[in-house]
């Protein structure tokens, strides 16, 4: 072989390895199906597991100062700005509102809610509490009551009633009220209410946040409240609000009971209650001007931001503490960041490192179950980013809740997309129990209700649902669009 030959075939083969390194670090990028429109499925472009700084980040070498070890997990976070669902010609760094396809709007989110809030007040028995779960395909009740659930189906009617008030929706949130109001007993501390559960021992922190909350909604809809009845529900929920307090432990964290046999909390805490302890605290201080509970929210921000981010997050990744606390705790710093409060950039960055963490690391838009409350904590997200200007985070996180919001409305029934669920079209029905309920699925998994619940109706399902849609309208979809 001549010595120009033997030079010339070395180069070609340099250039073919070359090539073929170059392709096994461009692997392909995942893609992942959602919900169907007509016959055809979106895909989406994703981030690759596993390739994201933030996937690879060492949560235990971060400072311990948490603000400084913030700032390194949310520049670890690139936002996917779906440049393949932009319409044509939109200009960069427009509002994404302009700029994406969007597949949910006004007309649709308004049907949905029209359906699913008289379901609601259906499912409301003479008492004031809230039946839980019906299998519709059966015509079949599934008996499984618990207070905070209860407390919770309160607390989506009042969202609904704020969002658009009705005689019905009325009637219904002062029943609700009746109940938990004929249940209230004095607390272990002076000015504090707590609530006894029929059949209960224990009182949930949970179902005292969320009775609050419901009070709350009441206080700020736009209509008329006698005299009398607004000054009881002030005085009972000073009460709550006072019981919260004091149920606040050492660490900053809620105490998730109180046991009524010892007159004591214990000393536990849950990432749901957490969450919506302070959510009932950071709105009742924003919205009702009760300053004395800042210290409280301050203290307890940063001890549930800590525990349920990035000491979750050294655990494992995807947390079950940090889906637990999510949406609460997005609600609740959107809330501390408009309030202006300590340190409330750090808390915008909290709302934002959970808006991402529940779009990219839990990957909402792959699951097979309602994740209707992963809504409601993106379109949190979403506020503070639009507060903040930031529109890489608005575009990634509205087109999460966009489509979210799209394929979850396909699961309602008589809602305006439940045509483009097969299951449903084949399984008409016009029971009353089942007309604007979401399901949990959008098809029958076969699996006993216990250990899997799909098509069978659940009354949190559908309030969260609801509630995420009034702030979808509330904050994110213009109006006249």
């Amino acid at each position: 072989m001549s010595r120009i030959r033997l030079v010339a075939l070395l180069i070609a083969a340099s250039f073919l390895l070359a090539s073929c390194g170059d392709k096994a670090e461009k692997a392909p990028e995942k893609t992942e199906k959602i919900a169907k429109k007509g016959d055809r499925t979106e895909k989406i472009k994703k981030v690759p597991t596993g390739k994201e700084p933030f996937a690879k980040l060492d949560f235990s070498a971060l400072p311990t100062d948490y603000a400084e070890a913030m700032k390194i997990v949310r520049k670890s976070q690139k936002w996917n700005l779906h440049s393949k669902h932009r319409k044509d010609g939109a200009a960069k760094g427009a509002d994404p509102r302009e700029t994406l396809e969007l597949r949910m709007d006004r007309e649709l989110l308004g049907s949905a809610f029209d359906a699913g809030s008289q379901f609601l007040i259906n499912w409301q028995m003479p008492e004031g509490n809230f039946r839980y779960m019906y299998d519709w395909i059966e015509g079949t009740w599934v008996d499984d009551d618990h207070q905070v659930r209860q407390a919770g189906s309160l607390w989506g009617l009042g969202t609904c009633y704020r969002y658009r008030p009705s005689p019905e929706l009325k009637n219904g949130l002062d029943l609700g009220l009746k109940f938990w109001f004929e249940n209230t007993v004095p607390g272990p501390a002076e000015g504090t209410l707590m609530m006894k559960y029929p059949g209960d021992d224990w009182l949930h922190s949970g179902t005292v946040a969320l009775v609050a909350l419901a009070i709350i909604e009441y206080l700020k809809t736009d209509a008329p409240i006698d005299a009398a009845w607004k000054a009881e529900l002030e005085t009972k929920l000073d009460g709550y609000l006072a019981f919260l307090v004091f149920l606040q432990r050492d660490n900053g964290l809620i105490a998730d009971r109180f046991d009524m046999r010892n007159n004591k909390p214990r000393p536990r805490s849950s990432p749901y209650y957490d969450g919506e302890s302070l959510l009932a605290l950071t709105k009742a201080a924003r919205q009702l001007d009760r300053k004395s509970l800042v210290p409280t929210i301050e203290t307890a921000a940063r001890a549930m931001a800590e525990a349920y981010t990035i000491k979750s997050w050294k655990k494992d990744r995807d947390s079950k503490d940090t889906k637990g606390f999510f949406q609460w705790g997005s609600m609740s710093f959107a809330e501390y960041y408009q309030g202006q409060w300590k340190d409330h950039e750090l808390f915008g960055d909290v709302a934002l490192s959970l808006g991402y963490w529940m779009a990219h690391t839990h990957a909402t838009l792959k699951k097979n179950r309602n994740h209707a409350y992963a809504v409601e904590g993106l379109i949190a997200g979403w506020r503070v980013a639009n507060m903040r200007g930031d529109i890489d985070a608005q575009t990634d996180l509205l087109f999460t809740l966009d489509r979210s919001l799209y394929k979850l409305s396909t699961w309602q029934i008589g809602g305006p997309l439940s045509g483009e669920n097969k299951y449903l079209q084949k399984n008409p029905t016009d029971d009353k129990m089942a007309q604007g309920g979401v399901m949990n699925a959008r098809k029958p998994s076969g699996a006993p209700v216990k250990k899997d619940v799909s098509h069978q109706l659940r009354i949190d399902v559908t309030q969260h649902q609801m509630h995420a849609i009034t702030e979808a309208l509330d904050f994110v979809y213009p109006k006249g669009k």
